[in-house]
């Protein structure tokens, strides 16, 4: 692992993320605004899932907002993957950024199964599902956590 994080730190990101006055801070905004649209969305429709907002169907709920999340990830990983070729030695050596990933990795892969699972039946879900969307949003606000807490390492 050390030496791809090498690799990656000596890649012409790396130097572009840790050279320019506005490459790293600008992947850090984009980095916040991926987390507020991943965050935002998945987490208003896993609220819902567990009980919140009765009243709004939760299939039309995750129709508007899940797309939302998708693009809040897609723009997490990217401005993630930024900020990471700045510093990537250091961070591979950090546990704390180790158990974001791993946080990370199972909001991902408790989403992939929930979908697999629950498609199309989350007006009726039953208390598996709730559960499941209740560690969702625990799992991406624990990511999030860990993340402020990289700085202080």
């Amino acid at each position: 692992m050390e030496a791809f994080a090498a690799a990656v730190e000596a890649s012409a990101v790396g130097a572009w993320a840790r050279g320019s006055a506005w490459a790293y801070p600008i992947a850090n905004l984009a980095h916040l605004l991926g987390l507020v649209m991943l965050v935002g969305g998945i987490g208003a429709v896993d609220l819902r899932l567990v009980g919140a907002w009765r009243a709004l169907p939760a299939e039309a709920l995750s129709r508007a907002l899940t797309p939302v999340a998708v693009a809040g990830l897609a723009l997490f990983a990217a401005s993630g993957a930024v900020m990471f070729a700045a510093d990537a030695r250091a961070l591979v050596g950090a546990g704390t950024f180790r158990l974001k990933l791993a946080a990370i990795g199972l909001a991902l892969a408790n989403a992939l199964l929930f979908r697999w699972l629950w498609r199309g039946r989350l007006d009726a879900l039953p208390a598996t599902g709730r559960a499941m969307a209740a560690g969702s949003l625990l799992l991406w606000l624990t990511a999030a956590a860990l993340g402020r807490l990289i700085a202080y390492r």
